[in-house]
């Protein structure tokens, strides 16, 4: 697993001070993105919240997450949230050190006052005594919130003086970037009263000693309220590792109600998925989004390959993000118009813009918004192994097209065929025989469908038999 070290350097540690009327709430930032490029440490909004108690509680159940590892668990470093300035709205997400669960906290306009929220994205430190001051905020404590460094420590302190480094490994990033591909293709599913909230989730499972998973769930709406089913019948929502939620509960005696949302289920027999479950609270929103499985992480989900496969999507995406300057909602429309292409090709952009960490997606408002994550998420193409492995069959000229059929010859001399129905690829190896393309498509097929769009594989005379088909099932290479 390939791997760096992250480095965040903040001018000085968060806190939270007494000060004459209240207190004083100041979140300081590493560097970052602005409109006016990169900023050491951007300052993003100076004003109070409307709920401190409320605010403080998100805060805190987003740096859960960051802290967290809800698969084999174990202490190590995690990396600090992310805070985005969306003109209108501040932005605070992170992702668990096991890869499986995403949190964001929108604070909207109704829960700032007294200040304007800038635009651009970069680390927040939340550090142990903040967090141990953050718990202890009262419900009628004013509150001022400063994101970003005085206007004074800007010019009197020379350098960094907090610097974290963490590791920061190719999949955590792949699975950020997966993560709002699959929350894309989310609808609403259920919404909860506040007391319905409250007694379903106080039901679920807080997970074993040993980090073991309760598995996944199914749920189904009833009445005001959700009941298990032990199918997954049409309407369903699956609960993957349902202890994951544990970060609700931070939240959960503010919440106003609770939305669920998650993929259409069709049949009994449909595989567990991913699911987003939002806790709405006065002025700001909580949301937690869970992989499929506990014991595996969003990146090996394979929802962007597609997009990233195909050189069209890469040049789309550089023309759209020179159109985005941190909308809090992407405008598909308004983007078609000013870019000229067609509203597919500008969905297609943002997905592949999600890779690079450079746009999330908000399940509430069913849209995309801009972000620029902190990282050299560049990275996540680079080091996908089934798109780097799919590059390099097409490069070795492996794929062969007769029809609606794609004939890949591995490394190894295996034979792999690879059918198109509607859309749909398939293909003879063990990876698509145990997933079946619930995980994105096989290297193989990904080959043929680069093959396809961009016209650069050979033409085959002879046809193949079914028989042939079935005859080359290999070991289940990807």
């Amino acid at each position: 697993m390939t791997r760096s070290l992250q480095a965040v350097a903040y001018r000085r540690p968060s806190a939270l001070e007494s000060a004459v009327g209240g207190q004083r709430l100041g979140l300081e930032t590493s560097r970052g993105a602005t409109p006016s490029g990169a900023v050491d440490h951007p300052r993003f909004f100076t004003g109070f919240l409307t709920s401190p108690q409320v605010a403080s509680a998100g805060l805190l159940a987003v740096a859960d997450v960051a802290a967290a590892r809800y698969y084999q668990r174990q202490l190590l470093a995690s990396l600090d949230p992310v805070v985005t300035g969306n003109g209108d709205r501040l932005r605070f997400e992170s992702f668990s050190g096991c890869g499986g669960v995403y949190a964001r906290l929108d604070v909207l306009t109704a829960g700032l006052d007294g200040g304007e929220v800038g635009h651009g994205t970069t680390n927040v430190d939340v550090n142990n005594p903040l967090r141990e001051a953050l718990s202890r905020i009262g419900a009628d404590d004013p509150l001022h919130l400063r994101v970003g460094p005085e206007e004074m420590a800007v010019t009197t302190l020379d350098g960094p003086v907090v610097e974290k480094k963490v590791p920061l490994p190719d999949r955590w990033l792949r699975g950020f970037a997966e993560a709002q591909v699959i929350a894309a293709g989310f609808d609403l599913r259920a919404e909860l009263s506040a007391a319905e909230a409250v007694r379903f989730l106080r039901t679920l499972p807080r997970g074993g000693a040993r980090g073991a998973s309760a598995g996944a769930q199914w749920v189904v709406p009833a009445g005001r309220g959700l009941r298990p089913t032990t199918r997954p019948v049409p309407g369903a929502v699956c609960l993957p590792g349902p202890e994951r939620l544990i970060a609700l509960q931070r939240v959960l005696r503010h919440a106003t109600s609770l939305r669920v949302y998650g993929p259409p289920v069709a049949a009994a027999t449909a595989a567990p998925s991913a699911s987003a479950w939002e806790i709405v609270l006065p002025g700001m929103r909580l949301t937690l989004t869970l992989s499929p499985d506990a014991s595996r992480g969003f990146s090996g989900e394979g929802g962007v390959l597609d997009a990233l496969a195909t050189g069209e999507a890469a040049a789309d995406a550089e023309l759209i993000a020179v159109l985005l300057a941190w909308e809090p909602r992407v405008d598909v429309t308004d983007l078609a118009a000013a870019s000229g292409l067609t509203a597919e090709r500008v969905r297609t952009a943002l997905v592949h813009l999600g890779t690079s960490g450079r746009v999330g997606y908000d399940t509430a408002e069913a849209a995309y918004f801009h972000r620029e994550l902190p990282y050299d998420a560049e990275r996540v193409e680079r080091h996908n192994p089934r798109l780097r492995s799919a590059r390099a069959l097409v490069a070795a000229v492996a794929v062969t097209l007769t029809g609606a059929v794609g004939t890949v010859t591995a490394e190894d001399g295996h034979v792999h065929r690879v059918r198109e129905e509607a859309g749909v690829l398939s293909c003879t190896c063990l990876w698509w025989a145990k997933y079946r393309g619930g995980r994105g498509p096989c290297r193989h097929a990904l080959a043929v469908r680069m093959v396809r769009r961009d016209g650069v594989g050979r033409a085959s005379a002879e046809p193949t038999s079914v028989a042939q088909d079935m005859a080359v099932v290999d070991g289940g290479v990807r």
